[in-house]
């Protein structure tokens, strides 16, 4: 990691996970992905904007056709969950029958999962899953299927590979812990 301690507007954040690790989880993960989809061509749906790097690095990795498109949905006000999902740019590509994978950068609360998998499901799709970097187990309100989870780690705000801090923090190639 390049740097020690960082502060982004108020707040300070120490190094956590390099890149080297990130990569490792992203490697194994498009390894099952790539596995689990042999034979199919699912199509990713990617949430921006904190998912692009993930994305981005998990796409690489995936062997087999498939195909990306992008959603755009908030539910963050600064370091806290508002509770309230909303969508800014919805799914216009036709999806039944398809097999989908949601690429999220974080679930946390499940709120945005919550709000988006039924949605995706009323359009008759033959499969909706869910590709997540971090899953924080004990902030979770809602109950959610995760079948591919990069990383799990605590009830910790992280910033960096793609997550933010109002805005700031998304282009940092490691990811930062609040300290």
């Amino acid at each position: 990691m390049g740097q020690s301690q960082i502060t982004i507007h108020n707040k300070a954040f120490r190094p956590y996970l390099s890149v080297a690790q990130l990569d490792e989880a992203v490697t194994g993960l498009a390894a099952r992905i790539s596995a689990d989809y042999a034979g199919r061509e699912p199509l990713f749906v990617v949430v921006l904007t904190g998912a692009f790097m993930f994305a981005s690095d998990l796409l690489k990795r995936v062997t087999g056709p498939c195909e990306i498109v992008f959603i755009r949905v908030a539910s963050y006000e600064g370091t806290d969950s508002s509770g309230v999902v909303q969508e800014i740019m919805g799914l216009r590509e036709e999806v039944h029958g398809r097999h989908l994978i949601i690429v999220e950068d974080i679930v946390d609360t499940g709120t945005t999962m919550h709000h988006l998998v039924p949605k995706l499901q009323a359009n008759g799709p033959a499969s909706v899953e869910i590709a997540t970097l971090f899953f924080k187990p004990e902030s979770l309100r809602h109950e959610i299927n995760l079948r591919y989870v990069a990383l799990e780690i605590p009830n910790d705000f992280v910033v960096g590979y793609g997550l933010d801090y109002d805005g700031l923090g998304r282009n940092l190639p490691d990811v930062y812990v609040a300290v």
